[in-house]
């Protein structure tokens, strides 16, 4: 057996490392249409405008979590703290009046259910399936 030179090493490592960069790269392009196919299918975006430092805004956000992981793909949940700067637009934009309110888009973005205040899950869940959500 032969043993391996400096340069040989130098040589290996490098197709190692050209080979994985470009299965990462072939991974990432995998994941980007696996998202994109996501985002096609998606029937209700969920729009909640509230605040982390309001008590019925926090009570929101584990009926949040669960709506995205129980309906992942076909609803899209979306949260904007419109007492921050980054999230004060949204509150003149969808001309709330109190937080927390739901905003429900049906998949080609319009209006079709608005809730203003702590909005259970069993009722949150009646709304989507309004629009197909299974």
């Amino acid at each position: 057996m032969k043993k391996m030179t400096a340069g040989g090493f130098v040589v290996i490592f490098w197709v190692v490392m050209l080979t994985t960069i470009c299965s990462a790269d072939s991974n990432n392009e995998d994941k980007k249409s696996k998202n994109a196919a996501v985002v096609e299918n998606v029937l209700v975006t969920f729009v909640e405008l509230g605040s982390v430092r309001c008590i019925p805004c926090r009570m929101m956000q584990p009926i949040m979590k669960d709506i995205e992981k129980d309906y992942a793909g076909q609803v899209k949940v979306v949260f904007h703290d419109v007492w921050t700067p980054e999230g004060g637009p949204y509150a003149e934009k969808y001309k709330i009046r109190l937080i927390p309110t739901q905003v429900f888009l049906d998949k080609d973005g319009k209006e079709y259910f608005r809730h203003e205040g702590f909005f259970p899950k069993e009722e949150l869940v009646k709304i989507l399936k309004q629009k197909g959500v299974k």
